[in-house]
């Protein structure tokens, strides 16, 4: 049998919409102001997109040496960026290892990642947030380590998930042509790209999801669906 991928989101594809949303982002928000007041975290990367915002007009808070109003915004603005969806992943890093958070999966996900793994199929993670947080997430899930499952972790330093050049490099990385990876996701926009980029896609409707038109792509709601 050829070896084929499988290319997975998080967010609404493998865990709750509510996990993100009603756990993560409101720990890193309440542990924001502790993390940098007791740490000298790189924050050259913020500061130069504070000094883009500002450039284009978009009137962000001031920069400062502990920048908490400019990052918040950048929460309330749930802003894509790399250096704030790295810096979240330390802060939850904290919150993993001190036990006070736990990664949610879906039920249908652990045994879907065993039996992937049994019949070699090669499963990998794209997701917004840092390569940092998908790994704690996986490691420490309600269901246990799921890591020994996956094989490999992209973000936004990837590339952004509506372009198909990302999945271009993804395919490159897996070392397999795109239309023998499979990318699975909650967002037509994102698979819209996959699909320009030669993969197969399969749009995942999940209890807390957004709905999305199905532009084409099949439709699953469990990855017991899922060959």
């Amino acid at each position: 049998m050829a070896k084929r991928g499988i290319l997975l989101d998080i967010e609404g594809t493998t865990t709750p919409i509510s996990f993100v949303y009603d756990v993560l982002f409101p720990f890193a928000r309440r542990h924001l102001a502790e993390f940098l007041a007791d740490t000298n975290d790189n924050l050259d990367m913020l500061k130069a997109e504070h000094g883009a915002d500002a450039s284009a007009g978009l009137n962000p808070p001031a920069w400062s040496e502990k920048p908490v109003e400019y990052i918040t915004w950048l929460m309330d603005c749930d802003r894509k960026s790399t250096g704030l969806k790295q810096l979240q992943g330390r802060i939850w890093q904290r919150g993993y290892e001190a036990g006070k958070l736990k990664g949610v999966v879906f039920p249908d996900v652990p045994p879907t990642l065993k039996r992937w793994h049994g019949n070699n199929v090669d499963v990998r993670i794209f997701s917004s947030g840092s390569v940092l947080a998908q790994r704690l997430l996986f490691s420490c899930s309600d269901a246990g380590d799921l890591t020994p499952r996956l094989a490999g972790y992209f973000d936004t330093t990837t590339g952004s998930k509506t372009e198909p050049e990302s999945y271009r490099r993804i395919a490159n990385e897996f070392g397999l042509a795109p239309p023998d990876i499979t990318f699975i996701s909650d967002v037509t926009r994102e698979l819209d790209a996959a699909r320009v980029a030669g993969m197969k896609t399969m749009l995942c409707v999940r209890p807390g999801n957004a709905s999305q038109a199905a532009n084409g792509h099949l439709i699953i709601g469990s990855f017991d669906e899922v060959p």
